[in-house]
């Protein structure tokens, strides 16, 4: 692949001239920004990361997804990060676990951005919400409800969390041809798990928090945004497209319907490891789709079909 064109792929301007330092520790005038060659958590260091990432929350899911990739190893492991390096089609991927919630996606995005990379696709599950939406189904996010902390402690609320418009539809165009159900739209981004699912107890929606935890505040809270057509309810998605628009990169989610929400018996089965491979397929097609876009745009700063 051609060498990376800095201007396409960070429209930020912070982070281009980040980029072109190649990770030297020199500070940028009026910018307050100084670029570390070793990151502070990760320990990741300058050429250990690839322009292209998938992620995921479980580290246990990483080799799974590197193992769909060529010349793949891994690279580091601390505490919730496990990163791997392969390659698709000879340009190089890396694959990266976020753990749970946007705190420590956070973290990995802000490191792995330092040193060059610009597109993420995140591999991930989520309840589903929607009407239609059964357990095994894939959902393509084009934004998110910012209700966890992590995205507005960089932004004002108002701040929209989109998705990338390249990355959508690279993945309704890979899911499409994988003949796979799925849906297309907004999710839910939360922070707390136990406090933000329901759960359906003898017809009745419960609380899953300890002692049926439930502050009126929050007791309508699913209802509503299945109101606002929410697709399905997950928490990362809403940090990485917030920080993924602020920095100028490429961002965008698949995720799995591993349970609806509120959560209840279903008479489907659901063969969930089959379920995440399939889903898996679908992200490294996606990003194979989306590298050879990037040879078509050339130095062109936005992919378009009449390209093709």
């Amino acid at each position: 692949m051609p060498e990376l064109d800095a201007k396409r792929h960070y429209s930020h301007p912070v982070k281009a001239a980040c980029a072109l330092l190649n990770g030297k520790a020199i500070p940028l005038r009026r910018t307050g920004v100084c670029r570390v060659t070793k990151q502070l958590i990760t320990g990741l260091e300058s050429g250990q990361v690839a322009g292209y990432v998938l992620l995921c929350g479980e580290p246990e899911r990483v080799p799974r997804i590197s193992s769909m990739l060529e010349d793949h190893k891994e690279v580091v492991r601390v505490r919730e990060y496990t990163i791997h390096l392969g390659s698709i089609d000879g340009t190089p991927v890396t694959v990266a676990s976020t753990g749970i919630g946007g705190p420590s996606t956070a973290i990995l995005i802000e490191e792995l951005a330092n040193l060059g990379a610009h597109t993420f696709i995140r591999i991930g599950t989520s309840g589903g919400m929607a009407d239609g939406l059964e357990k095994g189904d894939f959902v393509v996010a084009t934004g998110a409800i910012k209700a966890d902390g992590t995205s507005r402690s960089y932004t004002w609320q108002e701040y929209p969390a989109l998705a990338d418009y390249e990355v959508v539809t690279a993945l309704v165009d890979s899911a499409s041809r994988a003949g796979k159900r799925y849906d297309i739209g907004i999710g839910l981004s939360v922070d707390g798990f136990y406090s933000e699912n329901k759960v359906l107890v003898k017809g009745e929606v419960a609380s899953m928090s300890h002692s049926g935890y439930t502050p009126s505040f929050m007791s309508d809270r699913l209802e509503d945004a299945k109101m606002m057509n929410v697709k399905n309810i997950e928490m990362e998605n809403g940090t990485i497209f917030t920080l993924c628009s602020l920095f100028g990169l490429r961002g965008g989610a698949i995720c799995t319907v591993s349970d609806v929400v509120p959560w209840q018996p279903t008479d489907s089965a659901l063969d969930s490891d089959q379920n995440m491979v399939d889903c898996i397929k679908i992200g490294v097609d996606a990003m194979r789709t989306l590298i050879s876009w990037d040879r078509l745009a050339g130095k062109g700063k936005h992919w378009c079909p009449s390209m093709l």
